[in-house]
């Protein structure tokens, strides 16, 4: 049976200036345990925690430029292109670049702050 999401929930983000972020499935907005997609707004300047999850997360940016660092890399991902973080590695997400980004962003399985584990 089709389950209508009738819109996200703002949830707090980690990092500074703050980002939005909007889940529409996950553990806070479907209580969704095998998914999250959230679509987030990060400002030009932000940047958050590594973090080493414990989920594969697919990010598929859709304006501006996201930069995602790695223990081995540096991707800047522009509007129109994706990238995907497998569990376990460490990653670091920024918006450095002047504009802000916008992305969508799905985590297999769900997100959630106990298997995010962000840096000190």
């Amino acid at each position: 049976m089709p389950r209508l999401i009738t819109a996200p929930t703002k949830i707090e983000a980690a990092g500074k200036p703050p980002k939005i972020i909007e889940e529409f499935f996950g553990w806070v907005n479907s209580g969704t345990e095998t998914i999250s997609i959230a679509r987030m707004k990060s400002p030009t300047g932000w940047s958050e925690p590594g973090q080493t999850p414990e989920f594969d997360e697919h990010t598929v940016v859709l304006a501006g430029t996201l930069r995602v660092t790695t223990r081995h890399q540096v991707l800047d991902v522009h509007a129109g292109q994706a990238v995907l973080i497998a569990k376990n590695e460490w990653v670091q997400y920024s918006t450095p670049h002047a504009g802000d980004a916008e992305y969508i962003a799905v985590c297999l399985p769900a997100f959630s702050p106990q298997t995010v584990h962000r840096d000190a």
